[in-house]
Parts: C-alpha cells; sequence; structure tokens
C-alpha cells in the first residue's frame, strides 16, 4: 500500500486498490490488484478519481504517469466477481430500478474525470488491457505499451456495448473505420497493430517502458509552464471537436492575450534570451486565465 495523502487539510486518502507515488514532478499511479491482473472494481474507480484529485491540486506534480503492477496486465477489464464488487458498470449509487435516469457507467465517470485533469497523463501500459482496461487508455494525452501489450474492445463478445465514453473518444483517436472494426468483432490485438493504428505512439522492451514514459513527463516537467501546458491540454481536447475553426480562434485570441503578458511568459523569453533552463513561477491552482474553464460542463440526465 501506498502512503496516505492529504487532500487540502483536513481530508485523507489511503489507497488499496492503486498506488500513488510523487516525485521530482512526476506522478505516477499504479492500479495495484495483483492477484486479480488489476481488474478494474468501483474501489479502485473511487481511488483513481481520489488521486487525479491529488495530482490537480498538487502545483508540484507536472505530469502523471499511469501504469499497472506487474508483468502480466495493465488491466484485465472488470472484476464481475463478488469479492469484485460485482457488476461495476454502473454508478454504486443506483437504484433497482435500471430504467432510472441515474443509471451511470463507473468507467465513464473515470474517463470523464482523466478529460478534465489539469496535468497531462502518460499511459504506460505494461501488459493486458481489455474492456475497461483499454478504454480507460483513451483519455491519456501520450500512449506508450510494452511489447507483450494486448488490446481488446471485447463488448461485443460479452453481450454488452463500449463503455467509458469509448464512443467518443476511440474514433477521435484511430479513425471511425478502426474503431468500428475493433468494438464489431471485439477481437485482442498486439502492440503492433495498436501501434500501426495510432492506438499507441511507440512500442517497448517492458523492462524499459517506465523509463520512456518518464523521459517524455521528464521532458514536460523540466522545459514548459504548467499553465500552458493545462490550458493547451484543455484547448486541443475540447475545442478541436467544435463545429467550426472559429470557435478555437475566439479562445486561441483569449489564451494568447492573457498569457502573454504572465509572469510565464515574460521567463520563457528571458531563459531563451539567455541559454538557461526556464523556472516558470506560474502555479495552475491558482494562475489559470481568468476565462478558465471557458465551457459550461454537462450534467448527466
Amino acid at each position: 500500500m501506498s502512503r496516505p495523502f492529504h487532500i487540502g487539510e483536513d481530508k485523507m486518502v489511503d489507497f488499496t486498490q492503486i498506488k500513488l507515488d510523487i516525485a521530482d514532478g512526476i506522478a505516477t499511479v499504479t492500479l495495484h490488484r495483483p492477484e486479480k491482473m488489476n481488474a478494474f472494481t468501483r474501489v479502485m474507480m473511487d481511488e483513481f478519481i481520489e488521486a487525479l484529485d491529488v495530482t490537480d491540486a498538487d502545483d508540484t506534480v507536472r505530469a502523471v504517469i499511469v501504469t499497472g503492477h506487474g508483468d502480466r496486465a495493465f488491466c484485465a477489464g472488470a472484476d464481475l466477481t463478488p469479492e469484485g464488487g460485482g457488476h461495476v458498470f454502473s454508478d454504486p449509487t443506483l437504484v433497482e430500478d435500471l430504467s432510472d435516469e441515474r443509471v451511470r457507467d463507473g468507467g465513464g465517470r473515470l474517463t470523464l474525470r482523466m478529460f478534465n485533469s489539469k496535468k497531462p497523463l502518460i499511459g504506460a501500459c505494461n501488459g493486458v488491457a481489455v474492456g475497461v482496461g483499454a478504454t480507460m487508455q483513451l483519455p491519456f494525452d501520450i500512449r506508450l505499451c510494452s511489447d507483450n501489450a494486448r488490446f481488446g474492445f471485447v463488448f461485443a463478445r460479452r453481450g454488452i456495448t463500449p463503455e467509458a465514453a469509448s464512443s467518443w473518444f476511440l474514433p477521435r483517436l484511430v479513425g471511425l473505420p478502426t474503431a468500428l472494426e475493433w468494438c464489431m468483432t471485439g477481437r485482442i490485438f498486439d502492440a503492433q497493430e495498436a501501434l500501426d493504428r495510432g492506438l499507441v505512439r511507440s512500442v517497448h522492451p517492458l523492462g524499459e517502458l517506465m523509463d520512456a514514459a518518464r523521459g517524455i513527463a521528464r521532458e514536460i516537467a523540466d522545459n514548459t509552464s504548467a499553465i500552458s501546458v493545462s490550458m493547451t491540454r484543455a484547448m486541443l481536447w475540447r475545442l478541436s471537436s467544435e463545429d467550426h475553426p472559429m470557435d478555437a480562434h475566439r479562445i486561441d485570441s483569449r489564451s494568447i492575450y492573457r498569457l502573454s503578458r504572465s509572469g510565464d511568459a515574460m521567463e520563457g523569453v528571458a531563459s531563451f534570451l539567455e541559454k538557461r533552463a526556464p523556472d516558470y513561477p506560474g502555479k495552475v491552482s491558482a494562475d489559470m486565465p481568468d476565462f478558465y474553464p471557458w465551457w459550461d460542463e454537462p450534467e448527466y440526465r
């Protein structure tokens, strides 16, 4: 079990099915159910969401790496056994009437929270990733995998449908034809196919995977403004799906105007001219532009 983390001054989180480690500006979230190939449960969902609350609130965290424990599996899907919490596809507060509008997919609650992360998310898939083990990786900003990784959007082979908002995320990442093929066949595919189709950016020997992920995280942490990265993440995820580029132009214009007058912009120019490493003063917790967030978060209904 990893050490407890504080959120604010009065709430402590003691994780049991994940590990959260923070060091040198990089947070690592490890799915940790060794006896179950890191299968997904309601507890894991809640703890992962809480971990993202921690990393968002911690200005020392510049990037978040997500991986699974061990050398076999990132996440073997939902744990449907009684000891795993039974059916994890819906909200724990669900009433017995399944037609009730409050029914919510647990994987979707997690991926929507990832979508709103203020810190960049880097996935390091270290083995089998099927079902929610695959769909939870879609909101990662950068995805790497080991050469023994296997992926499967297996829902049609279980008599259900894709979840975790993957019908929104997956076509944006790999294109509609590939998304349709993977989801309609439900077949397992290997790391090379994931690379060829654009699901992951690189494949690594298992023993080198975390070093590669940390290298990317380190590049972000050492060279960039936290506010710039947070704004860029929100803009690219949200504005790329707008109907017209004018929608992006409106936010671009406001963002570049506000940030160009910030301490981070002054430090970025000074460090470039002085040929030294930057030391950006801005904090995501306090110094985001005054119009952020610019969107209205939809309610679930």
